[in-house]
């Protein structure tokens, strides 16, 4: 090393040409160490900027007051619903009249009350699916994969596909 030193002229100058040349490089390819760095301080970034946004989230009464209101539009289509058959029932033509009037909704209003209920009942189960998953005792409650056992398998390719015996289809194949 001795002799390059001496011949580029000095003992700093070896750095520096090499700092030279990775500048040089970074033109053209970028510094993938680099990257990574900014992309970790992005994500700490959002990561501290989500922190800060429930910092104070709590359970006052007004939190529980949401959270309760936040559960009420499944049982009410549910019971609403029934109560539908129970008021065509009751009163067959008022329940008539109002299906005439429901049959003049313009179809657009329909595909944005379906969006609406869609993504209210959509953001529902995306909540609980990122939530912890806990039973009682604190126990991890099993994933619906794992409760319907092996019904999710993949079968092996080389197995034969066995179907039962259908009179009705052997019937058609044989008047082909």
């Amino acid at each position: 090393m001795g002799l390059i030193d001496r011949a580029l002229g000095g003992s700093g100058s070896v750095e520096a040409l090499g700092d030279a040349a990775e500048g040089l490089s970074e033109v053209f390819v970028p510094n993938a160490t680099r990257a990574m760095e900014l992309a970790a301080d992005i994500h700490q970034a959002t990561l501290e900027t989500a922190a800060a946004e429930f910092q104070y989230s709590g359970s006052g009464w007004f939190d529980r007051l949401i959270n309760g209101l936040n559960r009420l539009p499944r049982p009410m289509l549910a019971l609403g619903t029934l109560g539908l058959f129970v008021y065509a029932m009751a009163d067959p033509v008022a329940f008539s009249d109002r299906m005439v009037g429901l049959q003049e909704v313009p179809e657009p209003l329909w595909w944005l009350l379906g969006a609406i209920v869609s993504f209210y009942f959509g953001a529902r189960e995306l909540h609980y699916n990122r939530a912890p998953r806990t039973g009682q005792g604190g126990a991890a409650r099993p994933r619906l994969r794992e409760r319907l056992g092996g019904m999710f398998r993949r079968r092996n390719r080389e197995e034969p596909v066995v179907l039962p015996d259908n009179p009705a289809l052997s019937d058609w194949r044989s008047d082909e």
